[in-house]
């Protein structure tokens, strides 16, 4: 699992200077073509990894459910995040990746609920769910790429 960690540290890293360098009319710009911002693709990255690992453990998340019904899969941008905003999904992204390697290291993943994600991934467990969840995110992170591009 050290490698897992290290690659979603990499990857959060990466995702965290967008934070720090964007203006929040970049975050939220929806360029045209797209469906969706920067911003939303980050907290989509958060709230997705909680739900594939905690939420799918039968386990309190990290995240508030109101940050979950504004990202989760399905979901657009619907309205414009703040400096505040930013904030929290700046702390949230190394906050949620420590706590769950820390669960990792103490057995809290007992039980898991397998899952079927739409590229047709079968999960059994939680190491596989925090090794699709690269995958995932590594594919958000080419969309926010491309993102940048316009905004």
């Amino acid at each position: 699992m050290d490698e897992t960690f290290k690659i979603n540290h990499a990857n959060r890293k990466v995702l965290f200077h967008y934070l720090e360098t964007l203006s929040i009319p970049q975050l939220n710009t929806i360029p045209s073509g797209f469906s969706n911002n920067i911003i939303w693709n980050i907290g989509h990255i958060v709230v997705v990894q909680q739900l594939l690992v905690y939420n799918l453990s039968g386990l309190p998340m990290l995240v508030s459910s109101e940050m979950i019904s504004q990202y989760k899969r399905g979901t657009t941008p619907n309205g414009e995040v703040t400096t505040e905003d930013v904030e929290e999904l700046k702390k949230l992204l190394f906050l949620t990746l420590e706590q769950t390697q820390k669960d990792f290291e103490i057995g809290t993943f007992e039980k898991y609920m397998e899952y079927t994600t739409m590229t047709g991934y079968r999960i059994p467990d939680a190491k596989a769910a925090m090794e699709f969840n690269n995958f995932h995110e590594g594919v958000h992170l080419g969309i926010i790429m491309q993102l940048k591009k316009f905004v």
